[in-house]
């Protein structure tokens, strides 16, 4: 199996989320111990396992370090990134994941569709307290939700660009609400009021994530969070995730003419090997 290294929502190596990408020979899975293991060596938030299905048709898996999650925005777009540099010409193709078949735009900058996002609940009084200290904020104007774009996430909203950078959460408070709620993360946001639409920081320890650079589907609940709330205007916004990480990364988010919600950026491919097994 061949493997690479991919910078997702960035065109320079090293900036963006990195995830790794497993090419499979054939027409099957390995065993989901083995993909377990070969995420955890590699040691990135998600790894992507793709095949190829049909002419300009995959089928994806998804694994942390420690689970197989139903969907990953970053590293779908790792992987079509990956595709279309080793020669998949531009266009459209059709992605199947456990949250759903996806449309995919191959380009110059990778979208994905989304699967369908809702608002899954509000958070309780106690449960929105319970997120602000395990993050180490006060609360803010807008109310905390839990959104769903293929994963559930919570949209922590901050009082400001300081306050965002300056969280320092408790990673095991975290991990018991975020357990409890059945939620894969916190995605704290603010609205800056610069070129970006939101500056987020996104906190999922539970699946061994203590920070993500940039995730697709928590960015795509955030848009269709704040496009609920009257604060996105048109179809388009971008999101900047990343920065206290170092690793600043650009998603663009676009709300289609068809109804649906993609998340998109460009890639850089970083590295490439072969897996001994």
């Amino acid at each position: 199996m061949k493997y690479y290294i991919v910078d997702a929502f960035t065109d320079k190596a090293f900036g963006g989320n990195p995830a790794g990408v497993v090419l499979l020979p054939g027409n099957a899975c390995p065993d989901e111990t083995l993909m377990l293991q070969v995420a955890a060596e590699l040691r990135y938030s998600e790894t992507a396992f793709v095949r190829k299905v049909a002419e300009r048709e995959y089928a994806l898996r998804y694994f942390t370090p420690g689970a197989e999650v139903e969907l990953c925005g970053h590293a779908t777009i790792a992987t079509f990134g990956l595709l279309r540099w080793l020669g998949l010409p531009d266009g459209d193709c059709l992605c199947h994941t456990a949250a759903g078949d996806l449309r995919i735009v191959v380009g110059s900058h990778v979208l994905m569709q989304m699967a369908t996002p809702r608002i899954v609940d509000g958070l309780t009084a106690e449960d929105a307290a319970e997120a602000y200290r395990a993050v180490g904020a006060n609360a803010a104007t807008l109310q905390p939700q839990i959104v769903y774009a293929g994963l559930p996430d919570i949209m922590l909203p901050v009082a400001d660009l300081a306050t965002l950078h300056g969280l320092q959460p408790d990673m095991e408070a975290v991990k018991a609400l975020t357990s409890r709620l059945n939620v894969v993360s916190i995605h704290a946001f603010v609205l800056a009021g610069d070129e970006f639409t939101a500056h987020v920081r996104d906190f999922a320890p539970l699946y061994d994530i203590s920070e993500e650079s940039a995730t697709g589907t928590a960015n795509a609940s955030l848009a269709y969070y704040l496009s609920r709330q009257g604060l996105i205007e048109g179809p388009d916004c971008r999101i900047l995730q990343g920065e206290a990480m170092g690793r600043p990364s650009t998603v663009a988010v676009h709300f289609g003419d068809d109804g649906n919600v993609y998340v998109g950026g460009s890639t850089a491919i970083v590295a490439k090997g072969k897996l001994l097994l």
